[in-house]
């Protein structure tokens, strides 16, 4: 996760009674993921001028392959980065859908307890549980 140069979001502590994904649960975890999208394009954004400010070519081949694997690892995390603001956004539309909050396989409640651990998750635990399973048997 992208270090937020500002004070992160704080855990939402539901009321007594108050309903799931109510107004002011859907606000704060868009709170969240804009906070997130935030730092990653500032990560991105100083990538790019890293890049481009130490743009050298070195004489020596070593010191050359060094810096083409620095930079193929800084591209992999900027991809990684980049795929992770796309999953931002597709919650972000959901939750202007008032589709956020629930599993995307058996349609129960994801649980603001994983939903804070992990803002963009799509699967409650059982069936992210049941996912895993399957993926660790395909893989044998």
């Amino acid at each position: 996760m992208p270090v937020l140069s500002h004070k992160p979001v704080s855990p939402y502590k539901p009321k007594k009674g108050e309903a799931y994904m109510n107004p002011n649960q859907l606000e704060h975890f868009r709170q969240i993921m804009n906070e997130i999208k935030a730092g990653l394009g500032k990560d991105i954004d100083r990538t790019v001028h890293t890049m481009q400010d130490e743009a050298t070519v070195f004489a020596d081949p070593n010191d050359r392959a060094t810096q083409e694997s620095d930079m193929g690892l800084e591209l992999r995390n900027r991809d990684r980065e980049r795929k992770l603001i796309k999953k931002i956004n597709e919650m972000l539309a959901k939750i202007d859908a008032g589709e956020y909050g629930y599993c995307d396989n058996c349609g129960v409640e994801i649980g603001l307890d994983r939903l804070e651990a992990r803002p963009t998750a799509t699967l409650c635990i059982d069936c992210k549980t049941l996912d895993e399973i399957r993926e660790r048997q395909v893989a044998k």
